[in-house]
């Protein structure tokens, strides 16, 4: 230690008392290896204190009054004049703590940082795992169910689903030959489409209405597919409704009414990522579906879609009809007047 170094040639008188009921005698004071050194006028040693155990009885004060750790009868009076040597013990005393392991402050820091082990746990894997774990348990048919509870709310905002008869036959038939599940149209409150948890895909009537051909209504609804598959929406809906709603529908397989209402407001204005373009004409070309018109659809300009269209599967091949022409009117009057 540069400091005891320092000290180890310091000497100074004091007054030094074995006990509390043994006299005081002059002592010569002087440093030594990590200990204090207390001797009588002949250099014989009477006492050796160890540094890293002396205490003072009076801080601030003078004369300077020191003990043994633990032992405030044997004391070491020195005088006011003898600075150099109260200065020196005192700060190697410091030196001597601030070395010192502090198990306080240690277990504080432990317990710090369990806590907050436990924090992160909580906020970052918890949920993350708990959705994993409902999504692996829970059945199609509770999928399903959450997902018409979520139509309905999303209708509360948007209208009911156009449901003339004969146009919900046509419909039906777009289904079947694109080998969708549930579809439905709506009347507004979006702007192409949306997926719900159970399969069930939503488009506007707009895509029916505002198009010469099925094949847009037909490539939105197909697309919407490609992007449920890459982004599960009953996941995306315990991101959103958060720990608690996800407990309880892994505990009673229900979802809050409220929770529901506030999600339907958010998916009609949350922004949509396209599908991916490669993934998008994999299943046009398995659906046997042109690209190029959903492609326009998107972009009349054609420039942010040139890959669906330049690499449309159906590019200079005969296109089975997607419905006939009856069904696909029927299918434009499906909202009514």
């Amino acid at each position: 230690m540069t400091a005891l170094k320092k000290y180890q040639r310091i000497e100074s008188v004091g007054l030094w008392r074995a006990s509390p009921d043994a006299q005081r005698r002059e002592v010569v004071v002087s440093i030594g290896d990590a200990t204090l050194i207390l001797s009588d006028m002949n250099d014989t040693p009477l006492a050796h204190w160890s540094l890293a155990a002396v205490d003072r009885a009076n801080p601030g004060q003078r004369p300077a009054v020191f003990h043994p750790d633990g032992d405030p009868g044997e004391t070491l009076e020195l005088a006011a004049s003898e600075t150099v040597m109260i200065d020196a013990i005192e700060q190697l005393r410091r030196a001597i703590n601030r070395s010192r392991p502090k198990p306080g402050r240690l277990r504080w820091l432990s317990i710090s940082l369990s806590a907050a082990s436990v924090l992160a746990l909580i906020v970052f894997w918890l949920p993350g795992a708990m959705a994993t774990h409902t999504l692996s348990i829970l059945p199609q048919v509770k999928r399903v169910e959450i997902g018409n509870e979520l139509l309905s709310q999303i209708e509360r905002l948007s209208g009911p689903a156009c449901a003339d008869q004969a146009g919900r036959r046509s419909l039906s038939a777009l289904r079947a030959r694109l080998g969708l599940g549930p579809l439905s149209i709506l009347p507004s409150g979006f702007e192409t489409s949306l997926h719900l948890p159970g399969g069930r895909i939503l488009l506007n009537r707009a895509l029916v209405e505002d198009f010469e051909e099925p094949d847009v209504a037909a490539g939105f609804a197909l697309a919407e597919r490609v992007r449920a598959q890459s982004d599960d929406p009953l996941r995306a809906l315990l991101a959103y409704a958060g720990i608690r709603a996800n407990f309880r529908l892994l505990t009673t397989g229900d979802m809050d009414l409220t929770t529901l209402q506030k999600y339907a407001e958010f998916l009609l204005i949350a922004p949509r990522v396209e599908p991916d373009n490669e993934a998008i004409l994999t299943a046009f070309a398995k659906a046997n579906l042109r690209s190029s018109p959903y492609a326009y659809a998107r972009d009349v300009t054609g420039e942010s879609v040139l890959m669906l269209i330049e690499a449309d599967p159906m590019a200079g091949k005969p296109a089975q009809p997607l419905l006939s022409d009856s069904d696909w009117l029927r299918l434009q009057g499906i909202c009514g007047p």
